[in-house]
Protein backbone atom coordinates (compact mmCIF):
# COMPACT_ATOMS: atom_id res chain seq x y z
CA UNK A 1 0.00 0.00 0.00
CA UNK A 2 1.37 3.34 -0.68
CA UNK A 3 -0.03 6.15 1.50
CA UNK A 4 3.32 8.73 1.43
CA UNK A 5 5.73 9.98 -1.19
CA UNK A 6 9.30 9.62 -1.26
CA UNK A 7 10.71 11.44 1.42
CA UNK A 8 7.73 12.06 4.08
CA UNK A 9 8.86 9.80 6.20
CA UNK A 10 8.46 10.82 10.03
CA UNK A 11 7.18 13.71 9.29
CA UNK A 12 6.48 15.93 12.20
CA UNK A 13 4.74 19.50 12.53
CA UNK A 14 7.67 22.09 11.75
CA UNK A 15 9.98 19.43 11.87
CA UNK A 16 9.55 19.02 15.72
CA UNK A 17 9.58 16.47 18.33
CA UNK A 18 10.85 14.32 20.79
CA UNK A 19 11.09 10.80 19.03
CA UNK A 20 13.32 10.51 16.21
CA UNK A 21 12.91 8.87 13.07
CA UNK A 22 9.56 7.71 15.00
CA UNK A 23 6.82 6.98 12.16
CA UNK A 24 3.44 5.97 12.81
CA UNK A 25 2.45 5.01 9.36
CA UNK A 26 5.28 2.41 10.00
CA UNK A 27 2.41 0.40 11.80
CA UNK A 28 -0.38 0.82 9.00
CA UNK A 29 -0.33 -3.17 7.78
CA UNK A 30 -1.26 -3.76 11.36
CA UNK A 31 -4.51 -1.20 11.14
CA UNK A 32 -7.71 -3.61 10.53
CA UNK A 33 -8.97 -1.67 6.64
CA UNK A 34 -11.12 0.60 8.35
CA UNK A 35 -9.17 2.31 10.88
CA UNK A 36 -6.49 2.88 8.52
CA UNK A 37 -9.17 4.05 5.64
CA UNK A 38 -9.76 6.90 8.83
CA UNK A 39 -6.17 7.54 9.40
CA UNK A 40 -4.55 8.09 6.27
CA UNK A 41 -7.86 10.10 5.13
CA UNK A 42 -6.41 12.77 7.46
CA UNK A 43 -3.17 13.10 5.39
CA UNK A 44 -5.27 14.52 2.89
CA UNK A 45 -8.31 16.04 3.74
CA UNK A 46 -11.20 18.01 1.32
CA UNK A 47 -9.46 21.09 -0.49
CA UNK A 48 -12.54 22.66 -1.04
CA UNK A 49 -14.03 23.94 2.64
CA UNK A 50 -17.97 23.10 2.88
CA UNK A 51 -18.50 25.04 5.74
CA UNK A 52 -16.77 27.89 5.91
CA UNK A 53 -17.23 30.68 3.34
CA UNK A 54 -13.75 32.17 1.74
CA UNK A 55 -14.01 35.31 4.24
CA UNK A 56 -14.53 33.15 7.43
CA UNK A 57 -11.68 30.71 6.44
CA UNK A 58 -9.24 33.67 6.56
CA UNK A 59 -10.18 34.76 9.55
CA UNK A 60 -10.08 30.87 10.86
CA UNK A 61 -7.25 29.85 9.55
CA UNK A 62 -4.71 32.58 11.31
CA UNK A 63 -6.96 31.92 14.20
CA UNK A 64 -6.00 28.15 14.54
CA UNK A 65 -2.47 28.10 13.50
CA UNK A 66 -2.09 30.88 16.61
CA UNK A 67 -3.89 28.72 18.49
CA UNK A 68 -1.20 25.91 18.09
CA UNK A 69 1.74 27.71 17.32
CA UNK A 70 1.64 26.44 13.65
CA UNK A 71 4.12 29.07 12.30
CA UNK A 72 6.03 27.29 10.02
CA UNK A 73 6.02 24.19 7.16
CA UNK A 74 5.18 20.79 7.31
CA UNK A 75 1.23 22.04 9.05
CA UNK A 76 -0.85 20.17 9.92
CA UNK A 77 -4.33 20.84 7.70
CA UNK A 78 -6.19 21.96 10.95
CA UNK A 79 -9.01 24.45 9.17
CA UNK A 80 -9.93 21.53 6.60
CA UNK A 81 -10.26 18.96 9.45
CA UNK A 82 -12.26 21.34 11.50
CA UNK A 83 -14.35 22.74 8.46
CA UNK A 84 -15.18 19.04 7.56
CA UNK A 85 -16.61 18.36 10.53
CA UNK A 86 -18.37 21.35 11.17
CA UNK A 87 -20.00 20.86 7.50
CA UNK A 88 -20.75 17.21 8.49
CA UNK A 89 -22.22 18.24 12.06
CA UNK A 90 -20.21 15.95 14.09
CA UNK A 91 -20.16 18.23 16.96
CA UNK A 92 -18.66 16.81 21.20
CA UNK A 93 -22.63 16.21 21.72
CA UNK A 94 -23.40 19.28 23.55
CA UNK A 95 -22.98 23.00 23.85
CA UNK A 96 -23.64 25.51 26.45
CA UNK A 97 -26.98 26.64 27.01
CA UNK A 98 -25.85 30.31 26.75
CA UNK A 99 -24.45 29.83 23.31
CA UNK A 100 -26.02 28.52 20.22
CA UNK A 101 -24.85 25.37 18.63
CA UNK A 102 -21.46 24.79 17.67
CA UNK A 103 -21.86 25.49 13.46
CA UNK A 104 -23.53 28.92 14.56
CA UNK A 105 -21.12 29.57 17.52
CA UNK A 106 -18.38 29.19 15.32
CA UNK A 107 -19.75 31.71 12.21
CA UNK A 108 -20.57 34.56 15.07
CA UNK A 109 -17.09 34.32 17.10
CA UNK A 110 -15.37 34.69 13.40
CA UNK A 111 -17.05 37.67 13.02
CA UNK A 112 -16.81 39.04 16.44
CA UNK A 113 -12.94 38.65 16.12
CA UNK A 114 -13.04 40.17 12.93
CA UNK A 115 -15.33 43.30 13.94
CA UNK A 116 -12.68 43.83 16.83
CA UNK A 117 -10.05 44.18 14.65
CA UNK A 118 -11.34 46.53 12.32
CA UNK A 119 -12.61 48.84 15.78
CA UNK A 120 -9.02 48.69 16.80
CA UNK A 121 -6.88 48.13 13.57
CA UNK A 122 -9.19 49.75 10.71
CA UNK A 123 -8.39 46.42 9.10
CA UNK A 124 -9.87 42.71 8.62
CA UNK A 125 -8.43 40.66 10.66
CA UNK A 126 -7.03 38.63 8.08
CA UNK A 127 -5.25 41.61 6.91
CA UNK A 128 -3.48 42.30 9.83
CA UNK A 129 0.11 40.53 10.23
CA UNK A 130 0.90 38.08 13.01
CA UNK A 131 1.56 40.43 16.30
CA UNK A 132 -1.96 41.89 15.42
CA UNK A 133 -3.53 38.86 15.17
CA UNK A 134 -2.07 37.25 18.48
CA UNK A 135 -3.14 40.36 20.01
CA UNK A 136 -6.60 40.28 19.36
CA UNK A 137 -6.81 36.09 20.11
CA UNK A 138 -4.78 37.19 23.44
CA UNK A 139 -7.55 39.44 24.51
CA UNK A 140 -10.02 36.64 24.22
CA UNK A 141 -7.84 34.65 26.66
CA UNK A 142 -7.16 37.39 28.80
CA UNK A 143 -11.14 38.38 29.22
CA UNK A 144 -11.84 34.60 29.40
CA UNK A 145 -8.86 34.37 32.80
CA UNK A 146 -10.77 37.01 34.58
CA UNK A 147 -14.10 35.73 33.96
CA UNK A 148 -15.36 38.28 31.63
CA UNK A 149 -17.75 38.47 28.46
CA UNK A 150 -16.97 39.27 25.07
CA UNK A 151 -19.09 40.76 22.81
CA UNK A 152 -22.33 38.64 24.10
CA UNK A 153 -20.81 35.70 25.70
CA UNK A 154 -18.51 34.59 28.47
CA UNK A 155 -15.28 34.70 26.89
CA UNK A 156 -14.26 31.72 27.96
CA UNK A 157 -16.96 29.63 26.03
CA UNK A 158 -15.57 31.02 22.86
CA UNK A 159 -12.13 30.10 24.29
CA UNK A 160 -12.94 26.35 24.87
CA UNK A 161 -15.07 26.31 20.95
CA UNK A 162 -12.09 27.24 19.67
CA UNK A 163 -9.23 25.19 21.63
CA UNK A 164 -11.66 21.79 21.86
CA UNK A 165 -11.92 22.08 18.22
CA UNK A 166 -8.50 23.26 17.07
CA UNK A 167 -6.88 20.53 19.26
CA UNK A 168 -8.88 17.77 18.54
CA UNK A 169 -8.40 18.25 15.10
CA UNK A 170 -4.28 18.55 15.35
CA UNK A 171 -4.05 16.04 18.11
CA UNK A 172 -5.78 13.20 15.36
CA UNK A 173 -3.16 13.58 12.64
CA UNK A 174 -0.51 11.08 12.27
CA UNK A 175 2.50 13.82 11.66
CA UNK A 176 1.09 15.20 15.33
CA UNK A 177 1.47 11.44 16.44
CA UNK A 178 4.65 11.02 15.27
CA UNK A 179 5.80 14.54 17.52
CA UNK A 180 4.44 12.70 20.73
CA UNK A 181 5.56 9.35 20.06
CA UNK A 182 2.26 8.09 20.29
CA UNK A 183 2.05 4.43 18.09
CA UNK A 184 -1.69 4.78 16.95
CA UNK A 185 -4.70 2.84 17.64
CA UNK A 186 -3.92 -0.10 19.57
CA UNK A 187 -6.75 -2.17 17.42
CA UNK A 188 -6.32 -4.88 16.61
CA UNK A 189 -2.73 -5.35 17.21
CA UNK A 190 -2.82 -4.48 21.27
CA UNK A 191 -0.12 -4.25 23.64
CA UNK A 192 1.47 -7.05 25.67
CA UNK A 193 4.28 -4.68 27.70
CA UNK A 194 2.38 -2.89 30.12
CA UNK A 195 4.39 -1.20 33.30
CA UNK A 196 6.23 1.63 33.42
CA UNK A 197 9.17 2.90 31.14
CA UNK A 198 8.42 -0.84 29.12
CA UNK A 199 7.95 -0.61 25.65
CA UNK A 200 6.87 -2.32 22.55
CA UNK A 201 9.03 -3.75 19.70
CA UNK A 202 7.28 -0.77 17.57
CA UNK A 203 8.05 2.33 19.83
CA UNK A 204 10.46 4.24 20.58
CA UNK A 205 12.20 5.79 23.21
CA UNK A 206 12.31 9.68 24.03
CA UNK A 207 15.38 11.43 22.38
CA UNK A 208 14.35 13.93 24.55
CA UNK A 209 14.15 13.47 28.55
CA UNK A 210 13.66 17.20 29.56
CA UNK A 211 10.62 17.90 31.31
CA UNK A 212 8.67 19.92 28.87
CA UNK A 213 6.45 21.43 31.88
CA UNK A 214 9.82 24.82 32.55
CA UNK A 215 9.25 25.25 28.72
CA UNK A 216 5.58 25.77 28.80
CA UNK A 217 6.46 27.84 31.60
CA UNK A 218 8.53 29.96 29.17
CA UNK A 219 6.04 30.07 26.57
CA UNK A 220 3.60 31.44 28.66
CA UNK A 221 5.97 34.04 30.49
CA UNK A 222 6.86 35.23 26.78
CA UNK A 223 3.27 35.38 25.90
CA UNK A 224 3.02 37.77 29.42
CA UNK A 225 5.84 40.02 27.75
CA UNK A 226 3.80 39.75 24.47
CA UNK A 227 0.65 41.12 25.94
CA UNK A 228 2.25 43.73 27.94
CA UNK A 229 3.92 44.92 24.92
CA UNK A 230 0.83 44.96 22.93
CA UNK A 231 -0.71 47.10 25.70
CA UNK A 232 2.02 49.44 26.00
CA UNK A 233 2.08 50.25 22.47
CA UNK A 234 -2.06 50.84 22.37
CA UNK A 235 -1.39 53.19 25.14
CA UNK A 236 0.90 55.39 23.55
Amino acid sequence: MVFRPPGRRAVTPQHRGRFAGFDVLDSVPDWDDVTAGIVLRRLAPPTDLAFFTPAEAAIARPLLDLLLAQDGEPRVPVLALVDERLAAGETDGWHYDDLPEDADAWRETLRFLDADARAGHGRGFAELDERGQAGLIQAVQDHAQAGEHWHRWAAARTWSLWTRYACTAFYSHPWVWNEIGFPGPAYPRGYVNPGVNTREHWEIADQDASDPVPFAERVEREHEKLRQLLESGTSR
